[in-house]
């Protein structure tokens, strides 16, 4: 009797192990990439509802593509690299000030481009593209400008001019850029007393 019910236990986690490792539930906003032990990444992603895969062989990755908020705050925590944002920005201006920027980048993933940025970035693409090349576009940008017009009047052009640039990078590796807004602008001294108070 206690054989038959250690039995049926086995079954029913083997039975639910394996049937988990059949399906693939791909929530809205959500695709999935594939990766094949025998093809590598399959090209085609799955898009929204359960699909079929083959346990043990295939493992699938869910990736995001509605539009991300890439937040450049005081309040994001940089130890946590794979976060989609990053700490103030210092650059330096035309008229060599030093200035902190804070704001948001709107961001998408190409739908058709997942399997790729899988195959040759990684899962960690946060690091190793977008942190940089935003880090290296505010920087270059804001060199162009001086000052009092990146926070007066031109504060438009700068936006567009991010917008791109960082399109002209990104494009290629199948990262849209929706649109950049800058919140705040300040000289770095004044971000320095806001994080020590």
């Amino acid at each position: 009797m206690a054989g038959d019910s250690l039995d049926k236990l086995m079954y029913s986690f083997v039975m639910e192990d394996v049937l988990k490792g059949i399906f693939i539930y791909v929530p809205p906003g959500y695709v999935a990439c594939v990766y094949d032990l025998g093809r590598g990444v399959l090209k085609k992603v799955l898009t929204p509802g359960l699909h079929f895969k083959i346990p043990f062989w295939q493992k699938a990755k869910l990736f995001n593509t509605q539009t991300l908020e890439y937040s450049i705050s005081r309040g994001f925590n940089p130890s946590n690299k794979k976060a989609l944002g990053d700490i103030p920005i210092a650059a330096v201006t035309q008229d060599a000030k030093r200035i902190g920027v804070e704001g948001t980048i709107l961001l998408r993933l190409d739908i058709h481009q997942i399997p790729k940025i899988w195959q040759t970035i990684g899962e960690d693409f946060v690091a190793k593209i977008i942190r940089p090349t935003v880090r290296s576009r505010i920087r270059m940008v804001f060199s162009r400008f001086n000052r009092d017009d990146i926070v007066g009047q031109k504060r438009d052009a700068v936006e567009t001019e991010l917008k791109n640039e960082m399109e002209r990078i990104f494009y290629s590796r199948g990262i849209y850029v929706e649109n950049v807004l800058l919140s705040e602008i300040a000289d770095v001294n004044e971000f320095k007393r806001a994080a020590t108070e």
